[in-house]
């Protein structure tokens, strides 16, 4: 005790400050490593060295001060060294997210024989990283998709494929975005490891019942990312649940960003079809014409097909209902979340003079001549582009018209349609760009006038009462979202009705601890990934019991094209006389579309600036 005393006396200030200052490390060290999703291995390494570095520090207490200032060197040298190599490393990623599942017996397609894997419980089988074109590498970079060629022996469909071409993400980053989202942190060190990427990239997954089935419905799915990124292995919208409910489900890879939406003269002039710009759409569609002629294979009915898809995925679904390309390649569709048939739509699509423009900045900017230079640079240089190729456009081959002109004119594809929107769609967009200047009251109209124009945002910001600042701060994410998703389902769903097809539209506002009611929130509930999630912490039985309807819902679309069923509350088919959406949150019911008083605004502005093009 004497000696405890004596040390108190003579090391007050390290007894007061050590703590605080090794805590503060240990804690931020601690919330690095969990955002960065690496090795466990790491994890380790640091609570051991954090430990030693105690135990020295108390050793050393009484040496000289160059010995302490050296074992405090030596600790943050050895931290850093641990700390930057503590990252994902890329790896293959297992169709049936566990590892050594058990292989399926081999199955005969069109192409050649192939072998998955089962999913838990063996009730369902998985085959991914099916090639469905040749790889779009080499002269075929920015051609249309090629039919695959045909293999020998079995091919190994127990992995996904790489992922297309895609600027990386930072996990740091991301992380951070999800706690945002969430509103909430939970600590978490699970390993995630980075998915491969290639240009080679043209593979679909696909999920079946276990066992011989025949005559079961399809639906291919399309992944968002702003067409820009994205994969066919995220776990929010794998098949299994819908195999399970007796639906053959098939999701896959397309070209993304530059390599997907670039377009030049020179192209056009050297494709048959003279098209350029929708390489990724045409992606879409040959995975359909594959679905055609593959589909009984797996036990599915090539004349039951439904495609979905949710963000660009949805753009795409409703550019593809547009296409003559894919016209009797499926009956149905499933948009989640946005929309390119509005006169002039607010995202995802552009003018072919836009893209063509876009593509002769990009020829400059890596110092390109000819096509010939452009196709060997490297796919790695090629993705770090600083311009945007986010959009399709009117190339006179898939669509020789906009989205909206062929659906005037009656020509669209889809015979049905299930879509809609979730309560917080613009957030994740919104938010970051006005980050460190939140919307006020005082600025607010400019924010809308920069979307629109001064007499929209006028009459906009109208419908609002404002109390305070985080009225505002709300309300231009609600407008915002009316703009950019909710006002082009209902011009979609406006034109179904006029074309005399049925159309069911969703209001998603689900409230959990996770992404609730923000743009994407919808997927695991939709495809029923609800329960599969290892994060238990992010849902109840409110959550579960939402979940089994909207599976519901989706696979009795898919089945026929009427998402009602035994057991599921009744969901009307929308018409503009009454404009009721169905709710998908605590409760299921139909309600009044809170977004209704926008929607003249918005077409009154589109009328004005077709007026002045």
């Amino acid at each position: 005790m004497a000696w405890y005393t004596i040390a108190m006396k003579k090391h007050l200030g390290f007894f007061i400050a050590y703590p605080i200052v090794m805590i503060l490390i240990i804690a931020l060290s601690l919330f690095y490593l969990d955002l960065a999703n690496g090795p466990i291995i790491f994890l380790i390494l640091f609570l051991v060295e954090a430990a030693a570095f105690i135990i020295t520090s108390i050793i050393l207490l009484n040496a000289k001060m160059r010995y302490r200032v050296l074992s405090w060197v030596g600790f943050f040298a050895i931290l850093f060294a641990i700390l930057l190599p503590a990252h994902p490393y890329e790896a293959k990623k297992n169709a049936s997210y566990m590892d050594n599942p058990e292989k399926t017996s081999v199955l005969t397609i069109r192409d050649g024989k192939i072998q998955g894997v089962y999913a838990k419980g063996k009730d369902v089988e998985v085959y991914a990283g099916i090639p469905y074109a040749k790889a779009p590498i080499g002269e075929l970079r920015w051609k249309e998709p090629q039919e695959p060629e045909p293999w020998e022996g079995v091919r190994d469909c127990q992995y996904f494929a790489p992922k297309a071409m895609q600027a990386k993400s930072n996990p740091i980053m991301s992380s951070l975005v999800d706690i945002y989202a969430a509103k909430s942190y939970h600590m978490d060190f699970s390993y995630q490891a980075i998915e491969f990427m290639s240009e080679d990239c043209l593979y679909l997954n696909v999920w079946k019942p276990s066992g011989d089935v025949s005559n079961l419905p399809v639906v291919v799915y399309i992944h968002g990312g702003s067409l820009t990124s994205g994969t066919s292995s995220y776990e929010a919208y794998n098949g299994e649940t819908f195999a399970r409910n007796g639906v053959i489900y098939i999701d896959f890879a397309y070209r993304l960003g530059v390599f997907g939406y670039f377009a030049l003269d020179e192209l056009a002039n050297e494709s048959p079809n003279g098209t350029t710009g929708n390489y990724g759409l045409l992606d879409q569609i040959q995975v359909l014409k594959w679905v055609q002629a593959n589909a009984a294979y797996f036990g599915g009915d090539a004349n039951n097909v439904t495609i979905a898809g949710e963000s660009a995925g949805s753009s795409s679904v409703s550019a593809i209902c547009a296409s003559p390309l894919a016209h009797g390649l499926f009956r149905r569709a499933i948009g989640e979340s946005s929309s390119v048939v509005v006169s002039t739509p607010p995202h995802t699509f552009r003018t072919l003079a836009a893209a063509k423009k876009m593509g002769e900045q990009i020829k400059a900017e890596f110092q390109c001549t000819s096509l010939a230079d452009l196709r060997k640079l490297p796919a790695e240089q090629l993705i770090n582009t600083q311009y945007a190729n986010s959009s399709m456009t009117v190339d006179g081959y898939a669509l020789p018209k906009t989205p909206y002109e062929i659906y005037s004119e009656g020509n669209n594809n889809e015979e049905a349609l299930l879509n809609g929107c979730n309560s917080l769609e613009a957030d994740a967009f919104v938010v970051p760009r006005f980050l460190f200047n939140p919307t006020g009251i005082s600025t607010i109209k400019e924010r809308v006038a920069g979307e629109l124009d001064e007499e929209a945002a006028e009459k906009l910001v109208a419908l609002y009462d404002f109390k305070n600042d985080n009225d505002a701060f709300l309300a231009l994410n609600e407008i915002i979202s009316g703009w950019w998703f909710v006002y082009p389902h209902y011009s979609w769903n406006k034109m179904l009705e006029a074309n005399g097809l049925p159309t069911y539209r969703y209001y998603f506002d689900k409230e959990n601890r996770w992404y609730s009611g923000y743009h994407s929130g919808e997927l695991r509930y939709a495809y029923g990934n609800v329960k599969n999630d290892p994060k238990t912490y992010r849902f109840d039985e409110s959550d579960y019991k939402l979940e089994d309807i909207m599976v519901g819902y989706w696979t009795n679309f898919a089945k026929t094209g009427n998402p009602n069923g035994e057991g599921l509350p009744k969901w009307d088919a929308w018409n503009s006389a009454s404009n009721k959406v169905q709710r998908l949150g605590e409760t299921v019911e139909p309600i009044r579309d809170k977004f209704e008083d926008m929607y003249p605004i918005f077409e009154e502005y589109l009328a004005r600036s077709a007026a002045h093009e």
